[in-house]
């Protein structure tokens, strides 16, 4: 196992200022970016120094990082305002997002392995975390209901054009008056 990194030592409140400080130059300005970390190192008086060459390092991690948690957010409020879920959304946001950046970081990291070093475990575990996540907030209980709802509107749907074409065969036959095939139309709101 290779030894820690420099910058996965810093106290958390650094690690946290040089990620605040990436984001706000756009990963850019690594040179400067290092003096102002070494700089900070020194009034804190650590005795340690970081490169830019590390810092760009940590950079590029943490870019992925954030273009992974953007793309999950917006998956996760693509897929539950799809499935009429806002409401539902607004509740569970913060925890669904909060296991989907780690899922994606997850997934990151099995994407980076060949194939037979892919654990089919890892992958189990993070379908399943995902599931529970679902299950836990109600959203499957949502799209059952949803489910059902649309099963009887396309029941009440085929009944309708059922009862409409037998009203229709009905008056060619003669069999029906076609002034009481209009009063049966507008009492059934087809017209």
């Amino acid at each position: 196992m290779p030894p820690p990194r420099k910058i996965d030592l810093l106290p958390k409140e650094l690690r946290d200022w040089l990620k605040a400080e990436l984001e706000e130059r756009g990963f850019a300005g690594y040179e400067d970016l290092a003096e102002a970390l070494n700089f900070r190192l020194e009034a804190e008086g650590m005795d340690v120094r970081i490169g830019k060459s590390a810092i760009h390092s940590f950079g590029k991690e943490h870019a992925e990082f954030v273009k992974y948690q953007e793309q999950a957010s917006a998956w996760a409020a693509d897929w539950m305002q799809g499935n009429g879920l806002e409401e539902e959304a607004q509740r569970h946001n913060v925890l669904f997002q909060m296991i989907t950046t780690l899922a994606f970081k997850v997934m990151q990291g099995q994407m980076t392995k060949k194939a037979e070093e892919i654990d089919p475990k890892e992958l189990h575990f993070l379908g399943r975390m995902l599931k529970d996540v679902m299950s836990s907030s109600g959203i499957r209980e949502k799209l059952m209901q949803d489910e059902r709802e649309m099963v009887a509107r396309e029941a009440r749907e085929a009944e309708r054009a059922e009862l409409q074409d037998a009203l229709q065969a009905g008056v060619a036959s003669g069999d029906v008056n076609v002034d009481a095939a209009k009063a049966a139309r507008a009492v059934m709101g087809f017209d």
